[in-house]
This record gives structure tokens, sequence and C-alpha cells, in this order.
């Protein structure tokens, strides 16, 4: 049972987790790598489970999953508890929460910025494509998350953030280098592409859709950082699927391919089912920064 599990462990073990080594959990607990090793062996243990799998990074297994979950949710009731006794806190609280490049890049902070400060809370913000963001919240790795999936995760809630428009787009030199010879359906398949990483199927996406056949790219840049990736296609080395909020201030920079085909892609903000202060506000900023922003 939960109640049974020793709590200075289930703690060392969020501690492994997150600062991703035995010897930076053991600076942040003020004890020693031994003392933190010994702590995640009893408690597996304790529990004849394997926990994590000491590697690089560190995996937690499915049973270590479910007592980080545990852990991170002791963590911040407990934060809570001692806010709403007015006793203080040992130090700031900490949200994690996964949020796709795209939106870090236009309307995220902007949306933390609006949350009062006298919340004291601090941010762990992981990247991740919006497709994956939900398997961070499956692993307890993260409390809340930007995320294309609709159905919640479980012990989590789900509510629609809005959609975040992608066009094709090119400058105009590429246009006229390799995309003025023949009908765009034609070209474009054998034209560079800018890719985010290989998770990154947008582009993938775009070409179906305008070709109705499975098109592949030979030609294929990876560029994983969301400024990066739009300076790439302003400069001419390829295509790629830009947010219209990033699109805009680029001007004549950026040329529209298929003004009639834009990709939508639907966002959802997930959070565990916690009765939290601090993680109702997130969301709240969230969800309003949101509909600032997004379709």
């Amino acid at each position: 049972m939960m109640s049974d599990l020793p709590l200075d462990q289930v703690k060392t073990l969020l501690a492994v987790v997150d600062e991703q080594s035995f010897d930076a959990a053991a600076a942040v607990l003020h004890v020693t790598p031994s003392a933190v090793s010994q702590r995640v062996k009893a408690l597996e243990q304790r529990t004849g489970r394997v926990l994590l799998l000491r590697t690089k990074p560190i995996q937690l297994t499915s049973s270590g999953q479910v007592l980080v979950r545990f852990a991170r949710s002791l963590a911040q009731l407990e934060q809570d508890a001692l806010s709403g006794l007015g006793l203080g806190s040992s130090g700031p609280r900490t949200l994690s929460i996964a949020v796709n490049a795209d939106s870090l890049a236009t309307w995220f902070l902007p949306a933390l910025a609006g949350i009062p400060e006298d919340l004291g809370l601090c941010f762990d913000l992981q990247r991740e494509d919006q497709d994956h963001t939900a398997a961070l919240l499956r692993e307890g790795l993260v409390m809340a998350a930007v995320t294309a999936a609709p159905q919640p995760v479980q012990g989590c809630t789900s509510r629609r953030l809005g959609r975040m428009r992608y066009r094709a787009m090119a400058s105009p030199s590429f246009i006229s280098r390799r995309l003025s010879s023949g009908p765009l359906p034609q070209v474009l398949p054998t034209a560079p592409v800018i890719m985010f990483d290989r998770k990154d199927d947008l582009q993938d996406r775009f070409l179906r859709g305008l070709t109705r056949r499975r098109a592949f790219t030979l030609v294929r840049h990876h560029i994983p950082a969301s400024e990066s990736f739009v300076d790439a296609v302003a400069a001419g080395l390829g295509w790629g699927m830009v947010p219209e909020l990033q699109a805009a201030p680029r001007g004549d920079a950026l040329v529209d391919l298929a003004p009639d085909r834009p990709l939508d892609v639907p966002l959802h903000w997930q959070q565990w089912k916690l009765d939290s202060p601090a993680l109702a506000a997130v969301a709240d900023a969230v969800t309003r920064g949101a509909k600032e922003a997004l379709r």
C-alpha cells in the first residue's frame, strides 16, 4: 500500500529522476550518493519491483512511473497545504510542464508571465513534440502538458486550447530556384524540405494532402529549434510548415505556397487531477493565453 511506503525513499526516487543522476540527487537532498543509492535499492526491495534502469539517461520502469507520479503529487499537495496554513514552505514550488517547441516560441511564455509572482512558482519546462507530450504525463515526468491528444491520460483532465495553424512557406529565391518549373504537387516532393526533428511529420502530412499519395522528399534538413527552423526557410534552405504566428512578422521574406491549404493542429491542456491552487492558476493562465493567440 502507498501508505506503507517510506516517504524519504519515494522522494529520493523522484530526485534521481528529476536530476538524472544519483550524485546530483544527493546534492539536492544534502546526503551522500551512497545514501541515495541505498534508499532507491531499499524502495525496490520493499515493493519487489525494479523501479528505474540505471542508464544514461535514467529510465523509469512502469512501476517506477507509478511511484514518481505519487511522489510528485505528494510534493505538490504538501506545498499547497503549507501555503494554505500560512506556514510558508521550504522553497518555491516547481511545476513540471511538457510543451511543444512552436508553442514555446510563440504564445506559451507570455501566458506563464501572467501568473502572479506571489504564488512563488518555478517552471520546469520540457520541450517535446505535441504528439508525444502525453507520454511524459503518463510516465509521471511532468504534471501538465500542451498536447495534441484530446483523450485524457489516466488520472488527468483535458481541455481544448485551440488550433495552431501552419502554412507551407518558402523564400522567394527558393520558389524561383526550385518550385517554378511546374505545378506545386509535381515539384514540391522533389524540393529540399526543412524538418524540425525526426518526430516532425507536418511536412509529410501536407504533401500527402497536396498530392493525394505518399510522397517522400529525399533531401530533408533537420533543424530542432523553432526560430532557427523559420530562419532556415527564410534563408532558402528548403520549404517547411511554419506557424502563422511566426510567419506574420517575416513579411515578404516568406511566401505561402498554398494559401487555400493551411494545416491546423488542435492543442489541448492536460494536467493531473490534483486539487492544487497553483496548478489551477497555471491552467487558467495557459487557457487565457491560448484563447488570445490560437484559432
